[in-house]
């Protein structure tokens, strides 16, 4: 599949030689599998980047909350980053995002100063929340880490559901200006779209990506998204959305996302919720053997059971099986 023209319009595409510029279209969030006892499937783990690098798609991020970042242990996570790695430090096509979440500043700036010195191309920064710390003190951390690996590129993730983090666009606004590698944010409050928009009106203007599993990617790419980061086990339903958006087929765009928009918002109900679906519609796909997910984690009831495979009956002509 040739890769997708990243832009929400039709004119241009990404920049070469600037990994920020590949942080455009559909930029999954890798999941990771496990087997049936609790263990990291390594080789899964690795279907999984292959997978989603075979959609299309010009960068992906890993670890993030559809990963299960939580519940990996510092010597999983390093060694599923470098499977990442292997396959994305070579190639100038495709982009590797890298999440730091540490709540210490001085954790999260040494993880991602090594992680870009390991080969990635972006930090994914989550800002610290743990006790609700002050915006000045989300402010200096930000900071420190956009310091601690310029000019490498990052993307500061804001997700108020999960974290009741508050940040606004002037203070964001400030952040880039102050810092220029801080180049995209990932916008997940709800709805999105009016951040998105007062980041790209203003000065220095901040391109945003949508997230929340694109409940709201149509209003989002209208208000000004350059970018979605979805999970990853149905990419090509996401490629498909933002090819017929970024084409100017806008009520084709509307329309397929309309008949996804039953199962996801369902899903992101809850975050352990979608984490759980994802799993089990990779699985159905071939993709890994078991859909296993850490406890404490949400476990599908039979209803779930079905919708998942309702969803995969309804778009069964998009979603080729894996094995």
């Amino acid at each position: 599949m040739a890769a997708l023209d990243t832009r929400p319009t039709p004119e241009g595409g990404p920049v070469a030689g600037d990994a920020a510029q590949l942080v455009r279209g559909v930029s999954p969030v890798l999941e990771v599998p496990f087997h049936a006892d609790g263990a990291v499937d390594v080789d899964g783990f690795g279907r999984v980047v292959d997978y989603v690098l075979g959609t299309g798609v010009t960068s992906v991020m890993f670890p993030g909350f559809a990963s299960e970042y939580h519940k990996l242990s510092e010597a999983e996570r390093a060694e599923l980053t470098e499977v990442l790695l292997s396959r994305t430090r070579d190639r100038t096509d495709v982009a590797a995002v890298v999440a730091v979440q540490d709540h210490a500043t001085r954790l999260a700036a040494h993880r991602a100063r090594a992680v870009v010195d390991a080969g990635a191309d972006l930090i994914n920064l989550l800002p610290p929340h743990y006790l609700s710390p002050s915006r000045r003190a989300i402010q200096e951390h930000v900071g420190a880490v956009l310091a601690a690996v310029a000019p490498a590129p990052v993307v500061l993730q804001y997700a108020p559901s999960e974290t009741g983090t508050s940040l606004d666009a002037a203070t964001l606004r400030e952040l880039a200006a102050a810092h220029p590698n801080l180049r995209l944010v990932k916008v997940e409050s709800s709805p999105p779209g009016r951040l998105i928009a007062e980041l790209a009106a203003g000065r220095p203007a901040l391109p945003a990506v949508e997230g929340y599993a694109g409940v709201q990617l149509p209003d989002a790419i209208r208000r000004g998204a350059v970018g979605t980061q979805p999970g990853c086990s149905f990419t090509e339903i996401y490629v498909e959305i933002w090819r017929r958006f970024a084409s100017g087929d806008h009520a084709g765009g509307d329309e397929l996302h309309r008949r996804l928009l039953p199962y996801i918002s369902y899903w992101m109900l809850d975050t352990e919720l979608i984490i759980a679906a994802e799993k089990l519609i990779s699985v159905r796909r071939g993709l890994f053997a078991d859909a296993y997910c850490r406890e404490p984690g949400h476990r599908l009831d039979a209803e779930e059971i079905r919708m998942v495979d309702r969803f995969l009956a309804e778009f069964d002509g998009m979603l080729p099986h894996l094995a």
